[in-house]
């Protein structure tokens, strides 16, 4: 049996389609991998939000599954959408590895630093570490990133750990944040592969159960927030704690809250969102 997995075409997401074509292999399984370029990768300039909602790396994916050109998409889980499109679902979680967000080009944060990401949630929350930065907006491919801290004269630049990890550029790192100085995307760090609802056989022998209970909890938490790519807002489950947090883009105000039950925390950080405004 043929079947299709769907990736975008960067050397990182194609190393990822790699790991989950290792992960699916079996007997009487034929694998391909098909390239597919996303809006977030069509545009490298525009902001995220400009291009639009959270999802910009996903939809075109999605579409081919739903046009059954593919049978299986791989995606970042962090670039997915809160609640699946109908009709589609999330079959598999690969094994999540390093959640955390890395620092390129310093071992650390220093008042008047400037500081490169497309992130609106890792800008507010470095702006809440460190008001005295300097934050601007950096687009583009790992490699494309790390090559313009070089050209800009940036003093770093914030990307995935796990990206990095993935590529063999872990030496690049100075500096993994901890979760308590910077609360990860919900899903980073693990890989999910969506299908057609009802095709969930095709990619359960992959499934870690630990990753998809705690990146579910992580995708209710910000489906309930409502948040996207304009929303600093993020979740993360360590396996102990489950922890939320919603923020000013401007890193002037920052609330965290943990709590077990992934509805009622993204309840509460709603509440606070709407106190302030947001």
């Amino acid at each position: 049996m043929l079947v299709r997995v769907g990736s975008r075409g960067s050397r990182l997401a194609l190393t990822q389609a790699e790991r989950a074509l290792a992960a699916l292999r079996a007997p009487g399984i034929e694998l391909a991998v098909l390239p597919i370029t996303t809006a977030g990768d069509r545009d490298r300039s525009l902001p995220f939000g400009e291009i639009g909602s959270r999802g910009v790396f996903v939809k075109e994916l999605e579409e081919a599954l739903l046009e059954r050109r593919i049978d299986v998409a791989v995606h970042s889980a962090k670039d997915l959408t809160a609640t699946d499109p109908e009709g589609l679902s999330i079959g598999a979680f690969l094994r999540r590895e390093d959640p955390r967000d890395a620092l390129c080009g310093a071992d650390g944060i220093r008042p008047g630093m400037r500081i490169g990401t497309a992130s609106v949630r890792r800008k507010a929350e470095l702006l809440a570490l460190e008001p005295s930065l300097e934050i601007e907006p950096l687009r583009g491919n790992v490699d494309t990133r790390l090559r313009k801290r070089g050209e800009r004269g940036l003093d770093a630049i914030v990307l995935a750990a796990c990206g990095l990890d993935r590529l063999g550029l872990g030496a690049e790192i100075g500096y993994r944040f901890s979760v308590d100085e910077l609360l990860p995307e919900a899903g980073q760090g693990a890989l999910a592969l969506q299908v057609r609802t009802g095709e969930e056989h095709l990619v359960a022998a992959a499934d870690d159960a630990e990753t998809r209970e705690r990146v579910e909890a992580e995708r209710i938490v910000i489906a309930v927030v409502g948040g996207g790519c304009l929303a600093p807002v993020a979740a993360h489950h360590d396996g102990e704690t489950l922890m939320g947090m919603v923020a000013a883009e401007d890193g002037s105000w920052l609330e965290r809250r943990s709590g077990p039950d992934a509805r009622a925390l993204g309840e509460e950080l709603a509440a606070i969102a709407s106190s302030r405004g947001g």
